[in-house]
């Protein structure tokens, strides 16, 4: 008995709760937030692969050639850094030093901002480098900014990366292009970015490159595969 007693005032207290005087807010569903950028409107192509595998090489053969414009997360992130005033300038500077991700709330603000210039300035087409690095990323992309045409992933062995990025860091000045940043790099790209490929690959939103090869024989494949999902 006490257990139908408990109920039934449970459930004069729920009735109560529901009265034409309720704010509406209580009992209506949460609208869905839509993206800055309807399906259609913009390509957008995700490129991934461990660092070192050859992705801002290759993207700016396309951006010459193709007319893409090249938004590089890392690029963005590093600007952000080195702005007077920046807010998040020593997170992201402690963030790129130990190889760890930077809040996606950042990022995603960056690369917002960046496409709705460009889109503003004409441009359509899209290569979002190095990004997404994880599976909250891929999702709050599409959902705040735009569907992704699909992701052009570089396979790339982890010793022709690392040789890549040594012999990089001899004049690069990136703080990261050291052997310990550089492991801590590959850690946490197949930690949390290789989900990421597989999550798209299950959606066959993903084409594959093999990029330890030359750099004009890596781009004739990225064009094969550009041209393959119609862009």
């Amino acid at each position: 008995m006490l257990a139908v007693g408990v109920l039934a005032i449970g459930s004069t207290f729920a009735s109560s709760l529901l009265t034409k005087d309720s704010p509406k807010s209580a009992i209506e569903p949460i609208k869905k937030v839509e993206p800055q950028f309807a399906d259609g409107k913009i390509s957008v192509v995700f490129v991934l692969g461990g660092p070192g595998a050859g992705k801002g090489t290759q993207c700016a053969k396309l951006v010459k050639e193709q007319g893409f414009v090249h938004l590089s997360a890392g690029d963005l992130l590093r600007a952000e850094q080195n702005r007077q005033g920046s807010t998040f300038g020593e997170l992201i500077a402690k963030c790129i030093k130990e190889g760890t991700i930077v809040p996606q709330e950042v990022t995603l603000a960056l690369l917002k901002q960046a496409i709705v210039e460009e889109n503003l300035k004409g441009a359509t087409k899209f290569l979002v480098d190095g990004f997404p690095r994880k599976m909250d990323q891929a999702l709050s992309f599409e959902e705040q900014i735009a569907k992704s045409s699909f992701t052009l992933f570089f396979e790339c062995p982890e010793q022709v990366m690392l040789e890549r990025l040594l012999e990089r860091g001899k004049t690069s000045g990136r703080t990261d292009d050291n052997i310990e940043s550089i492991k801590k790099r590959f850690r946490t790209f197949i930690e949390t970015s290789m989900p990421v490929v597989e999550y798209f690959e299950q959606q066959n939103r993903v084409v594959k490159v093999r990029c330890d090869l030359a750099v004009d024989d890596v781009y004739s494949k990225v064009k094969e595969a550009l041209s393959s999902r119609g862009i």
